[in-house]
C-alpha cells in the first residue's frame, strides 16, 4: 500500500505525481475542461487561460468539502487577503513547506509571510484552479498566481528592492493533509522559483 504520508515527506515532486496517479485510478480525478480530451495537454495555463473544471461526481464527501475549501482559500481569502478567515482552511498548528526547501509552524507566521507577498505586489491574485484532485484527506491543486512588482520589496538584509513594473504569472502546485475537521494540517507549496524572479526582473 502507498505510504502517501511518508512520500510527501521525502519527495515533493513525485507526491504530486503519485497522488494524481492514485486519484486518476481510484476514480476521484477531475472531470477536463470543456473542449479540452483527457489525452490532450493542455496550453500553458500561466499565459493561456484554461477554464476552471467542474468538480467530478465520483468524489466522497470529505473530498468535495476539501477541495471546495481550497478553491475559496485561494480565490477569496488569500486573493482578498481576508487573513483573519485563513483558520477556516489552515488548522492552527499548520506546517506550511516553501518552494525553496524551508518550512514554518503555525497559522500566524503563515498569514505574515502571505502578507508579505502583497507588501510589494499589492494585486497578487490567483484565480485559476486548473487541476484538482482528492484522495481521501489529501489535496493536489494546480493554478496560476499573478501579481505585480509595484511596491518596494524587502531584501532580507534591512534594505529594499525597488520595484520594476513586472508582471509575472507562474504555474504553482499546492499539496495539502486534512484533517476530519476540514482544515489543514500540512501544507506543501510548488512554484519555479527561477521562472518567478526572471518575470519579475531580479534574475
Amino acid at each position: 500500500m502507498l505510504n502517501r504520508r511518508s512520500l510527501l515527506t521525502h519527495s515533493g515532486t513525485a507526491a504530486f505525481g503519485a497522488l494524481a496517479l492514485a486519484a486518476v485510478t481510484g476514480g476521484t480525478a477531475q472531470a477536463s475542461p470543456a473542449g479540452y480530451s483527457p489525452w490532450t495537454p493542455l496550453p500553458d495555463p500561466a499565459t493561456t487561460p484554461v477554464p476552471n473544471p467542474p468538480l467530478s461526481k465520483d468524489l466522497t464527501t470529505q473530498e468535495r468539502r476539501n477541495l471546495e475549501g481550497f478553491d475559496e482559500l485561494d480565490f477569496d481569502v488569500f486573493t482578498h487577503q481576508k487573513w483573519t478567515r485563513l483558520g477556516e482552511s489552515h488548522a492552527r498548528t499548520i506546517r506550511v513547506h516553501w518552494p525553496d526547501g524551508h518550512y514554518t509552524d503555525g497559522i500566524d507566521k503563515h498569514i505574515e509571510d502571505l502578507q508579505a507577498l502583497f507588501s510589494w505586489a499589492p494585486d497578487t491574485r490567483i484565480e485559476s484552479h486548473y487541476l484538482r484532485v482528492a484522495n481521501g484527506g489529501l489535496t493536489a491543486v494546480a493554478g496560476v498566481m499573478k501579481g505585480t512588482f509595484t511596491k518596494p520589496m524587502a531584501d532580507g538584509k534591512g534594505g529594499v528592492i525597488p520595484p520594476t513594473g513586472r508582471r509575472y504569472s507562474i504555474n504553482m502546485a499546492t499539496i495539502g493533509v486534512w484533517n476530519r475537521r476540514g482544515s489543514m494540517d500540512e501544507e506543501f507549496l510548488f512554484w519555479d522559483n527561477q521562472t518567478f524572479y526572471q518575470q519579475i526582473g531580479l534574475a
